[in-house]
């Protein structure tokens, strides 16, 4: 279906098209200043405790074939073993991998979305090609991604370890996360949503956590948007409600961040920990450390990230 009016009402008030120049490429990553980042290391920075926040990359990992080409990593090994230089010389071992670039924890980049024929900042969606990716806005030019974190829990607001699989969050929801987590989501930092759905995943179900699944709601991009953040993540396969809210509008939030503000967007991150650790803590802020993977002309890449309190 076309998008409705409601989508384009939404996109102009939230539009960073030209606001960091006609020739920006990493949109809301220009928020993360070396001021903002000193600030971050400043403030959260208490004990050197470092929790991962990747899945593993496995064979059997969260995708299941429903998206076509997006499969899980495929581990070879091209040598074992092997005396290159001759007998009784030191031996090597190398491996290589086959996978989608968003096939597990991952960025999705600005040229992974488009709409009406359109990238970020305007750039035309054909000058994605088959051979060459992503021509602008590849995941290459993301500015390396070191902020303050913010787990907004919002499974653990609502008392549950897990959101049923038709809650869409809501800024409501995100209010009363930030109210949990005592401190107020400012300028460059990033924000990870915990909906709780990953523990489907961790327990051995791929099905049940790709769908159905609760996620970003239509309403949410203005309330990041308002703050000025520089990306946001969750612990979901499609990030946004899955199926959507608006029967036939698929991945409207997606379009809102990539195409119309310029923020990255992470998908299967496992905040597990992360929600245990800051509920013994008392504090959901911390140094976030999420360096893109930089594969030239990529529309994602994985991640690895790790949060340090």
């Amino acid at each position: 279906m076309p998008l409705p009016q409601e989508f384009h009402d939404i996109a102009k008030r939230l539009n960073n098209w030209g606001r960091w120049g006609k020739g920006d490429e990493i949109g809301t990553l220009n928020l993360i200043t070396d001021e903002v980042v000193r600030e971050a290391a400043a403030t959260t920075l208490r004990t050197g405790r470092r929790i991962p926040l990747a899945l593993p990359l496995r064979q059997d990992g969260v995708q299941t074939g429903v998206i076509a080409g997006r499969v899980n990593p495929l581990h070879t090994m091209t040598a074992i073993n092997q005396e290159i230089f001759g007998p009784d010389t030191v031996a090597t071992s190398d491996d290589m991998v086959t996978m989608g670039l968003q096939a597990a924890t991952h960025w999705d980049g600005l040229a992974h979305v488009s709409h009406s024929g359109r990238l970020y900042n305007n750039r035309a969606a054909d000058s994605i090609t088959a051979h060459g990716g992503a021509a602008v806005l590849g995941i290459e030019k993301a500015a390396p991604i070191a902020s303050r974190g913010v787990l907004l829990d919002v499974a653990r607001v609502h008392g549950t370890d897990r959101l049923p699989g038709g809650h869409a969050v809501t800024p409501e929801d995100l209010d009363a996360a930030e109210e949990l987590a005592g401190t107020t989501v400012r300028a460059g930092d990033i924000v990870l949503v915990r909906t709780g759905q990953m523990a489907h995943y961790l327990a051995g179900d791929r099905r049940a956590y790709a769908f159905p699944s609760p996620g970003l709601s239509l309403r949410t991009p203005e309330w990041f948007h308002a703050r000025d953040v520089a990306a946001v993540a969750n612990d979901t396969l499609t990030f946004e409600i899955f199926p959507p809210e608006i029967e036939n509008l698929w991945l409207p939030v997606h379009a809102l961040h990539l195409v119309e503000m310029g923020m990255p967007q992470g998908q299967n991150w496992n905040l597990e920990e992360l929600s245990r650790a800051c509920a013994e803590a008392g504090r959901w802020a911390f140094f976030l450390v999420a360096m893109a993977e930089p594969f030239v002309g990529g529309s994602g890449a994985p991640v690895a990230p790790v949060a340090i309190f």
